[in-house]
């Protein structure tokens, strides 16, 4: 048999198809209403964010009155169910929370961390035993404002007439034992950056045995490293309603914080609050940004800079 010559051309150009029309794959069900599965799936997780905040619901309805019942009696048991509770509600709403380092063992402990979502208050819940510090608006919200009272909240307000009694206040809880937790960025952002610390808000650290800075990044979604691109998607700010926010984060699956924990100080180891909050802003900015970056990280060291 004979070897016929063809050009290049020729010998690349692809046999002619036998069949006379494309193939056209169908979806197996019939009508518009399964759509295809490889379609855009605007809707998604209905169902899922249906039985996530049912869940969330009934375990805070649940909660609200065992809760109300430990802060009439004496002991740590309502510091600890506090923590149950939040750690309960992020695996019903679907967030995996992981921790480096350890929270300081000394009481009357002064956290500070990076503050982006409403949803910080469930994560660092989950980690640490210790009071939030919010504005006073939250206090007047329904069902959450009875969560955060029974949290042992305290409620600052904007209104210069009464900074000091606020301030006051903290200082008696750290006095007694009680450990808090304290965004010093003063407003959330799109998790996209740490903003500066303000000063002012570090004025109680001072009363505190320890100030331990706190990194959170919520570094996980669908089950892999997040980008700044799903970052929003977690970020609660600007004119955002808590309501439609929930339902966009519980639709979504495999999503992770991260809370690093770094190294506390005494405060009375620096030579004032400026001092106190530039470093402690640096730490966390820094460990902030390795999460983001998703790269290894450990506690950093709290120092004078």
């Amino acid at each position: 048999m004979e070897a016929v010559a063809r050009s290049i051309e020729e010998a690349l150009r692809p046999k002619r198809l036998r069949r006379r029309s494309p193939l056209n794959f169908r979806p197996w069900m019939p009508g518009e209403v399964w759509s295809d599965v490889m379609a855009p799936r605007p809707m998604g997780g209905r169902v899922r964010a249906v039985r996530r905040i049912t869940m969330a619901v009934l375990w805070t309805l649940v909660a609200i009155p065992i809760q109300a019942v430990l802060m009439r009696l004496p002991g740590r048991a309502k510091i600890s169910f506090a923590r149950t509770y939040h750690a309960v509600l992020c695996r019903l709403i679907g967030l995996r929370v992981q921790v480096i380092g350890t929270p300081s063992p000394s009481p009357s402990t002064l956290y500070v961390s990076n503050h982006s979502s409403w949803l910080d208050i469930l994560v660092l819940g989950s980690v640490l035993e210790a009071a939030f510090v919010s504005k006073a608006e939250v206090g007047q919200w329904p069902v959450v404002g009875t969560v955060a009272r029974l949290g042992r909240t305290v409620f600052v307000s904007r209104k210069r007439n009464h900074t000091g009694r606020e301030a006051e206040e903290i200082q008696q809880r750290l006095a007694a034992g009680d450990s808090i937790i304290l965004f010093p960025e003063g407003t959330s952002n799109d998790g996209t950056r740490v903003l500066p610390f303000r000063s002012s808000f570090l004025g109680v650290a001072a009363d505190a045995r320890q100030v331990q800075p706190v990194s959170l990044v919520y570094d996980r979604l669908g089950g892999l490293p997040a980008c700044r691109r799903d970052r929003p998607l977690f970020a609660w700010y600007g004119d955002m309603d808590i309501a439609t926010h929930f339902w966009r984060i519980a639709r979504r699956s495999g999503a992770r914080a991260t809370v690093l924990l770094h190294e506390p100080a005494d405060p009375a180891g620096f030579p004032d609050r400026k001092a106190l909050t530039a470093a402690a802003s640096g730490v966390v900015a820094e460990g902030a940004a390795l999460l983001r970056q998703n790269r290894p990280v450990v506690p950093l060291p709290l120092r004078p800079r």
